[in-house]
Protein backbone atom coordinates (compact mmCIF):
# COMPACT_ATOMS: atom_id res chain seq x y z
CA UNK A 1 0.00 0.00 0.00
CA UNK A 2 1.16 3.43 -1.00
CA UNK A 3 -0.21 7.18 -0.92
CA UNK A 4 1.92 10.04 -2.01
CA UNK A 5 -0.36 12.78 -1.49
CA UNK A 6 0.57 15.16 1.27
CA UNK A 7 -1.46 13.79 4.06
CA UNK A 8 -1.03 10.41 3.26
CA UNK A 9 -4.26 9.07 3.77
CA UNK A 10 -5.18 5.53 2.60
CA UNK A 11 -8.26 6.86 1.07
CA UNK A 12 -6.20 8.80 -1.74
CA UNK A 13 -6.76 7.50 -5.48
CA UNK A 14 -2.95 7.47 -5.64
CA UNK A 15 -3.43 4.73 -3.09
CA UNK A 16 -3.12 0.64 -3.83
CA UNK A 17 -1.46 -2.77 -3.14
CA UNK A 18 1.01 -4.10 -4.71
CA UNK A 19 2.20 -7.56 -4.95
CA UNK A 20 5.28 -7.16 -6.14
CA UNK A 21 4.24 -9.26 -9.12
CA UNK A 22 4.63 -7.67 -12.22
CA UNK A 23 5.91 -4.14 -13.99
CA UNK A 24 3.33 -1.41 -12.83
CA UNK A 25 4.01 1.64 -15.03
CA UNK A 26 2.94 5.26 -14.33
CA UNK A 27 0.56 5.50 -17.72
CA UNK A 28 -1.64 2.85 -15.98
CA UNK A 29 -3.68 4.80 -14.17
CA UNK A 30 -6.20 7.50 -14.79
CA UNK A 31 -5.21 9.49 -11.62
CA UNK A 32 -1.47 9.62 -12.88
CA UNK A 33 -2.60 10.94 -16.32
CA UNK A 34 -4.04 13.53 -15.06
CA UNK A 35 -1.27 14.61 -12.39
CA UNK A 36 0.62 14.29 -16.00
CA UNK A 37 -1.62 16.87 -17.68
CA UNK A 38 -2.39 19.04 -14.66
CA UNK A 39 0.96 19.20 -14.20
CA UNK A 40 2.34 19.86 -17.39
CA UNK A 41 -0.63 22.45 -17.35
CA UNK A 42 1.02 24.52 -14.21
CA UNK A 43 4.82 23.86 -14.90
CA UNK A 44 4.58 25.67 -18.34
CA UNK A 45 2.21 28.63 -16.84
CA UNK A 46 4.74 29.11 -13.61
CA UNK A 47 7.92 28.81 -15.87
CA UNK A 48 6.75 31.62 -18.35
CA UNK A 49 5.26 34.05 -15.71
CA UNK A 50 7.86 33.14 -12.99
CA UNK A 51 10.49 34.24 -16.13
CA UNK A 52 8.88 37.82 -16.01
CA UNK A 53 8.52 37.42 -12.18
CA UNK A 54 12.41 36.37 -11.64
CA UNK A 55 13.28 39.60 -14.76
CA UNK A 56 11.88 42.28 -12.39
CA UNK A 57 12.74 41.33 -9.27
CA UNK A 58 9.27 40.34 -7.96
CA UNK A 59 10.07 37.11 -6.41
CA UNK A 60 8.25 38.10 -3.57
CA UNK A 61 4.87 38.93 -4.83
CA UNK A 62 4.71 34.93 -5.71
CA UNK A 63 5.56 33.85 -1.89
CA UNK A 64 3.15 36.92 -0.56
CA UNK A 65 0.08 35.90 -3.36
CA UNK A 66 0.39 32.37 -2.05
CA UNK A 67 0.39 33.21 1.53
CA UNK A 68 -2.82 35.54 1.05
CA UNK A 69 -4.45 32.59 -1.31
CA UNK A 70 -4.53 30.26 1.38
CA UNK A 71 -6.90 32.47 3.58
CA UNK A 72 -9.03 32.64 0.35
CA UNK A 73 -9.30 28.82 -0.32
CA UNK A 74 -9.85 28.35 3.57
CA UNK A 75 -12.63 30.87 3.71
CA UNK A 76 -14.00 29.19 0.91
CA UNK A 77 -14.23 25.61 2.34
CA UNK A 78 -15.71 27.66 5.47
CA UNK A 79 -18.60 28.54 3.44
CA UNK A 80 -19.05 25.25 1.32
CA UNK A 81 -17.60 26.90 -1.89
CA UNK A 82 -14.63 25.73 -4.17
CA UNK A 83 -11.20 26.21 -2.22
CA UNK A 84 -9.69 26.40 -6.12
CA UNK A 85 -12.12 29.76 -6.98
CA UNK A 86 -11.27 31.36 -3.11
CA UNK A 87 -7.46 31.14 -3.47
CA UNK A 88 -7.91 32.53 -7.50
CA UNK A 89 -10.32 35.43 -6.66
CA UNK A 90 -8.14 36.33 -3.68
CA UNK A 91 -4.55 35.91 -5.17
CA UNK A 92 -6.32 37.85 -8.55
CA UNK A 93 -7.54 40.85 -6.33
CA UNK A 94 -4.24 40.84 -4.00
CA UNK A 95 -2.12 41.38 -6.74
CA UNK A 96 -4.19 43.77 -8.59
CA UNK A 97 -3.57 45.91 -4.86
CA UNK A 98 0.28 45.03 -5.07
CA UNK A 99 0.58 46.71 -8.83
CA UNK A 100 -1.85 49.70 -7.38
CA UNK A 101 0.64 50.04 -4.80
CA UNK A 102 3.89 50.18 -7.13
CA UNK A 103 7.02 50.86 -5.66
CA UNK A 104 6.23 51.68 -2.56
CA UNK A 105 5.54 47.79 -2.05
CA UNK A 106 9.36 47.22 -2.22
CA UNK A 107 10.40 49.35 0.84
CA UNK A 108 7.90 48.04 3.56
CA UNK A 109 9.16 44.32 4.37
CA UNK A 110 7.75 44.88 7.74
CA UNK A 111 4.30 45.76 6.76
CA UNK A 112 4.49 42.75 4.27
CA UNK A 113 5.88 40.31 6.66
CA UNK A 114 3.00 41.39 8.89
CA UNK A 115 0.40 40.87 6.55
CA UNK A 116 1.29 37.61 5.47
CA UNK A 117 1.77 36.17 9.04
CA UNK A 118 -1.91 37.80 9.22
CA UNK A 119 -2.96 35.57 6.29
CA UNK A 120 -1.83 32.65 7.47
CA UNK A 121 -3.70 33.05 10.90
CA UNK A 122 -6.71 33.72 9.19
CA UNK A 123 -6.55 30.73 7.12
CA UNK A 124 -5.84 28.72 10.14
CA UNK A 125 -8.78 30.06 12.43
CA UNK A 126 -10.96 29.59 9.03
CA UNK A 127 -10.35 25.48 9.59
CA UNK A 128 -10.86 25.94 13.26
CA UNK A 129 -14.34 26.48 12.65
CA UNK A 130 -14.59 23.73 10.25
CA UNK A 131 -12.42 21.17 11.45
CA UNK A 132 -13.39 18.23 8.96
CA UNK A 133 -11.63 19.48 6.00
CA UNK A 134 -8.00 19.30 7.97
CA UNK A 135 -7.23 16.99 5.26
CA UNK A 136 -7.79 19.23 2.45
CA UNK A 137 -5.61 22.01 4.71
CA UNK A 138 -3.25 20.01 4.26
CA UNK A 139 -3.29 19.58 0.30
CA UNK A 140 -3.31 23.40 -0.29
CA UNK A 141 -0.35 23.67 2.22
CA UNK A 142 1.18 20.96 0.18
CA UNK A 143 -0.39 20.17 -2.84
CA UNK A 144 -2.32 17.56 -3.96
CA UNK A 145 -1.75 16.50 -7.84
CA UNK A 146 -2.79 13.17 -7.58
CA UNK A 147 -6.17 14.40 -6.62
CA UNK A 148 -6.72 16.08 -9.61
CA UNK A 149 -10.03 14.96 -11.44
CA UNK A 150 -10.87 15.64 -14.90
CA UNK A 151 -13.43 19.08 -14.15
CA UNK A 152 -10.65 20.54 -11.68
CA UNK A 153 -8.02 19.59 -15.20
CA UNK A 154 -10.40 21.63 -17.35
CA UNK A 155 -10.01 24.28 -14.95
CA UNK A 156 -6.72 24.74 -14.72
CA UNK A 157 -6.38 24.58 -18.55
CA UNK A 158 -8.84 27.15 -19.04
CA UNK A 159 -7.13 29.42 -16.38
CA UNK A 160 -3.61 28.36 -17.61
CA UNK A 161 -4.64 29.70 -21.52
CA UNK A 162 -6.28 33.14 -19.82
CA UNK A 163 -3.00 33.36 -18.26
CA UNK A 164 -0.54 32.90 -21.13
CA UNK A 165 -2.86 35.23 -23.54
CA UNK A 166 -2.84 37.89 -20.87
CA UNK A 167 0.90 37.56 -20.93
CA UNK A 168 1.32 37.72 -24.55
CA UNK A 169 -1.32 40.72 -24.81
CA UNK A 170 1.44 42.97 -22.22
CA UNK A 171 5.08 40.89 -23.21
CA UNK A 172 6.30 43.95 -24.91
CA UNK A 173 5.62 46.55 -22.49
CA UNK A 174 6.04 44.16 -19.37
CA UNK A 175 9.47 43.30 -21.26
CA UNK A 176 10.47 47.19 -21.94
CA UNK A 177 9.22 48.20 -18.61
CA UNK A 178 11.44 44.90 -16.52
CA UNK A 179 14.94 46.19 -18.42
CA UNK A 180 14.58 49.91 -18.79
CA UNK A 181 11.72 51.37 -16.30
CA UNK A 182 12.48 54.83 -16.66
CA UNK A 183 13.12 55.19 -20.18
CA UNK A 184 9.57 52.91 -20.75
CA UNK A 185 7.94 55.89 -18.64
CA UNK A 186 9.87 58.19 -20.83
CA UNK A 187 8.59 56.83 -23.97
CA UNK A 188 5.09 57.14 -22.10
CA UNK A 189 4.45 53.12 -21.34
CA UNK A 190 2.31 53.17 -18.50
CA UNK A 191 3.95 51.46 -16.12
CA UNK A 192 1.63 51.00 -12.89
CA UNK A 193 -1.02 49.57 -15.66
CA UNK A 194 1.48 47.09 -16.39
CA UNK A 195 2.15 45.78 -13.43
CA UNK A 196 -1.09 45.63 -12.38
CA UNK A 197 -2.06 43.76 -15.26
CA UNK A 198 0.76 41.42 -14.80
CA UNK A 199 0.72 40.96 -10.77
CA UNK A 200 -3.18 39.93 -11.58
CA UNK A 201 -1.68 37.56 -13.73
CA UNK A 202 0.96 36.22 -11.62
CA UNK A 203 -2.07 35.87 -8.83
CA UNK A 204 -3.80 33.38 -11.57
CA UNK A 205 -0.68 31.49 -11.92
CA UNK A 206 0.08 31.58 -8.03
CA UNK A 207 -3.41 30.07 -7.76
CA UNK A 208 -2.61 26.86 -10.32
CA UNK A 209 0.57 26.37 -9.11
CA UNK A 210 -0.93 25.52 -5.47
CA UNK A 211 -2.78 22.87 -6.76
CA UNK A 212 0.25 20.99 -7.68
CA UNK A 213 3.10 22.22 -4.76
CA UNK A 214 0.96 23.56 -2.38
CA UNK A 215 0.65 27.36 -1.36
CA UNK A 216 4.06 26.98 1.05
CA UNK A 217 6.28 25.99 -1.78
CA UNK A 218 5.14 27.55 -4.86
CA UNK A 219 8.68 28.83 -5.32
CA UNK A 220 9.47 25.30 -6.62
CA UNK A 221 7.92 25.87 -9.98
CA UNK A 222 7.23 29.51 -9.81
CA UNK A 223 11.17 30.57 -9.09
CA UNK A 224 13.42 27.90 -9.00
CA UNK A 225 13.22 27.06 -12.86
CA UNK A 226 13.19 30.68 -14.12
CA UNK A 227 16.26 31.57 -12.02
CA UNK A 228 18.31 28.18 -12.99
CA UNK A 229 17.68 29.46 -17.02
CA UNK A 230 18.71 33.05 -16.65
CA UNK A 231 21.77 32.00 -14.40
CA UNK A 232 22.33 29.71 -17.59
CA UNK A 233 21.61 32.31 -21.04
CA UNK A 234 21.80 35.81 -21.33
CA UNK A 235 19.19 35.75 -24.49
CA UNK A 236 15.25 36.48 -23.58
CA UNK A 237 13.69 34.21 -26.10
CA UNK A 238 16.01 31.41 -25.18
CA UNK A 239 15.78 31.74 -21.23
CA UNK A 240 12.12 32.02 -21.35
CA UNK A 241 11.73 28.83 -23.50
CA UNK A 242 14.15 27.22 -21.07
CA UNK A 243 12.55 27.99 -18.02
CA UNK A 244 9.13 26.47 -19.15
CA UNK A 245 11.13 23.32 -19.92
CA UNK A 246 12.87 23.18 -16.80
CA UNK A 247 9.69 23.33 -14.81
CA UNK A 248 7.85 20.77 -17.21
CA UNK A 249 10.90 18.11 -16.52
CA UNK A 250 10.68 19.05 -12.88
CA UNK A 251 7.10 18.18 -12.35
CA UNK A 252 6.69 15.41 -14.42
CA UNK A 253 9.93 13.94 -13.30
CA UNK A 254 8.35 14.39 -10.00
CA UNK A 255 5.53 13.18 -10.57
CA UNK A 256 7.13 10.12 -11.90
CA UNK A 257 9.67 9.58 -8.78
CA UNK A 258 7.04 9.63 -6.60
CA UNK A 259 4.89 7.12 -8.05
CA UNK A 260 7.94 4.53 -7.87
CA UNK A 261 8.99 6.02 -4.17
CA UNK A 262 6.15 6.70 -2.13
CA UNK A 263 7.09 9.67 -1.28
CA UNK A 264 5.31 13.24 -1.36
CA UNK A 265 4.81 14.46 -5.33
CA UNK A 266 5.69 17.93 -3.81
CA UNK A 267 9.28 17.09 -1.74
CA UNK A 268 10.27 15.64 -5.55
CA UNK A 269 9.46 18.56 -7.16
CA UNK A 270 10.97 20.85 -4.97
CA UNK A 271 14.05 18.57 -4.27
CA UNK A 272 14.49 18.90 -8.28
CA UNK A 273 14.03 22.32 -8.46
CA UNK A 274 16.55 23.55 -5.71
CA UNK A 275 19.02 20.57 -7.49
CA UNK A 276 18.46 22.28 -10.71
CA UNK A 277 19.22 25.99 -9.76
CA UNK A 278 22.65 24.74 -7.64
CA UNK A 279 23.97 23.67 -10.52
CA UNK A 280 22.79 26.53 -12.06
CA UNK A 281 25.13 28.33 -9.76
CA UNK A 282 28.06 26.62 -10.24
CA UNK A 283 30.66 28.56 -12.62
CA UNK A 284 30.17 28.15 -16.40
CA UNK A 285 30.48 29.61 -19.76
CA UNK A 286 27.39 31.16 -20.55
CA UNK A 287 25.75 31.84 -23.96
CA UNK A 288 26.28 35.18 -25.27
CA UNK A 289 23.44 37.09 -26.05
Amino acid sequence: MWCMCAAGCSSCPASTTWSGKGTITVFEYDFMLHAFAAGAIVAVVSGLVGFFLVLRGQTFAGHALSHVGFTGATGAVLIGASPLWGLVLVTVAAGIGMGLLGERLQHRDVAIGVVLAMALGLGLLFLHFFTAYASQATALLFGNVLGVDVSTLWTLLALGLLCLAGLAVIARPLLFTSLQPELAAAKGVPLRTVSVLFLAIVGLATAECAQIVGVLLVFALMVGPAAAAQRLTTRFGYGLALSAALALAEASLGITLAFYTDWPTSFWITALSSTVYLLSLMPRPRVAG
